[in-house]
């Protein structure tokens, strides 16, 4: 009777050894399988499929700080592009400045209402004037915020009859605000400032 009762202990004892192994070991093995499924979909949410000419091209996701300074240097190279390309239309230069107005704050609306003012783009429509620019160089500070940068660029200005080129400089800083359709780089030019607009040379334009 007694040597029963021990081997029914035994069995139960084994039997309950057995099922904590084997959820211990369920548990182990779906620890395991979370946690790679974590992994892999971190993985597979830093890529990004960029679909190019018929091909799909594998681009890869990074945090915003890595890049700042590309995108930093990209928002000023715009502003700038948009704000100083001018055409001898009234509806192009509006079209351009309004653009522009949504990348920096009352500082450039204060330059393009002055320049308005002072008979600037009447000049440029009534004269048949083009004026291009080409962005030299973009120096970015994001030691601190707001970062603060310097713009280098080459104007020219192409007249019926001369060709002048001039030199530009302009400084500033650079806020963080929200992405949007208008504004897709999300920084925002602050205290915009021209340090220098000058005259470099003027050619003839030939016949």
């Amino acid at each position: 009777m007694f040597t029963k009762m021990k081997n029914i202990d035994s069995a139960f004892s084994q039997v309950r050894r057995f099922t904590l192994a084997v959820v211990s070991g369920s548990i182990i093995i779906t620890c395991f399988a979370v946690y790679h499924s974590f992994k892999l979909v971190n993985e597979i949410q830093g890529r990004i499929y960029i679909l190019a000419n018929d091909k799909a091209m594998e681009a890869y996701s990074s945090d915003r700080k890595d890049n700042i300074p590309v995108e930093a240097r990209d928002h000023v190279k715009t502003f700038h592009k948009l704000f100083f390309t001018l055409d001898p239309d009234d509806k192009a230069i509006q079209a351009n400045i309004a653009k522009a107005l949504y990348l920096a704050d009352g500082t450039a609306k204060r330059a393009y209402d002055d320049l308005k003012e002072n008979g600037y783009y009447a000049g440029l429509i009534s004269g048949n004037v083009n004026q291009t620019i080409a962005i030299d160089s973009v120096m970015i500070d994001i030691n601190s915020h707001p970062y603060r940068f310097r713009c280098y660029a080459t104007q020219t200005i192409i007249r019926p009859t001369t060709i002048t080129t001039r030199s530009l400089l302009t400084e500033g800083g650079l806020r963080n605000v929200s992405r949007s359709d208008n504004n897709p780089h999300g920084f925002l030019i602050e205290r915009w400032n021209t340090l220098e607009n000058r005259d470099m040379k003027t050619t003839n334009r030939t016949q």
